[in-house]
Parts: C-alpha cells; structure tokens; sequence
C-alpha cells in the first residue's frame, strides 16, 4: 500500500511522530515537504520556518528511525502546492491531522476529476502536551512546550511577599 501525508514538520514533534507512525502502519510512505515557497503560506501564525534542506535532514531522520521498525520503505519530495503529491494515482492513503481534513477531501475531488480513486482519508488526532493543549510547532518555537509536550518555563509562578 502506498501511503502519502504533507507538512512542514519544522520542529518534529510527538504529534508528527504519531503521523508518521500511523502512516507506517498503512504501508510505504511518501512524505511531501513543504518547500521553502509554500512553508510559510500553510502557517495560521506568521513565524521563522527553518530552510527545506535543514527540515529535510530532520525528518529524514525521524522517518529512518520508524521507517524501520515498521519495515517499511519511505521518500521525503518536494511539495510546491498544498494538494501537492496526493493527487498523483499509486497512493492509496492519506494520512492527515484533524485541522487538514479538509485538504483530504479537496484532495479527493482532485483525483476523482483527473479519473483515479479517491484516497482512504486517515485522520490521526492530535497529541496532547502536559496541558492538555494540543502539542504544536508553533508552540514549540514559542517556546511554551518542547517536542514531547513537557511544558516549558514557569507556568506557575507564584507571587512571594
């Protein structure tokens, strides 16, 4: 089975990993990385992305890892548009977040008018942080949380007289 998710993964996170794992259970993975164009146009919050080859790297690694315990094969493309490489015929799944569902089914519209089957649409729920916010790149780079949650700082200051 061929398996196809998209993001920007800048950092990777608990919430990417349990993607990426998900999509491994699935089959072999092809994994669209957002260029350094398209990075920014897919962020609600305006803020430094890091360049694709640095998010790359990561991700590559984060994959090799999963890749294997799953047995599976995996491919790291450039994705230059948001509907980007899972309009494309040999995938059958589509592994997505819950705020890119959407994206999913405008996906599916894509390839039934190109007359190839509509993908398996899997949507994996986010993961909570320590706060039970969700865990979040932007988050992340904030500096509220890190990669897996633990929330960061003193978020519980106490006032001493």
């Amino acid at each position: 089975m061929d398996v196809a998710l998209g993001g920007t993964f800048d950092p990777v996170h608990d919430g990417h990993r349990k993607l990426f794992e998900r999509a491994f259970e699935l089959g072999d993975v092809t994994v669209g990385l957002t260029s350094d164009d398209l990075a920014p146009k897919t962020r609600q919050v305006d803020r430094e992305i890091r360049s694709f080859e640095q998010r790359r790297e990561d991700l590559a690694d984060e994959l090799e890892t999963i890749a294997e315990e799953y047995d599976r094969e995996f491919e790291i493309r450039t994705l230059e548009s948001p509907t980007g490489i899972a309009t494309e015929p040999q995938f059958e799944y589509l592994v997505v977040s819950p705020e890119t569902r959407e994206g999913g089914e405008r996906i599916n519209e894509i390839r039934r008018e190109r007359g190839h089957d509509a993908l398996e649409v899997v949507v994996v729920p986010h993961v909570r942080a320590e706060d039970d916010d969700i865990i979040s790149s932007t988050r992340i780079v904030k500096g509220e949380i890190d990669e897996h949650g633990n929330v960061l700082g003193d978020s519980d200051e106490s006032t001493t007289e």
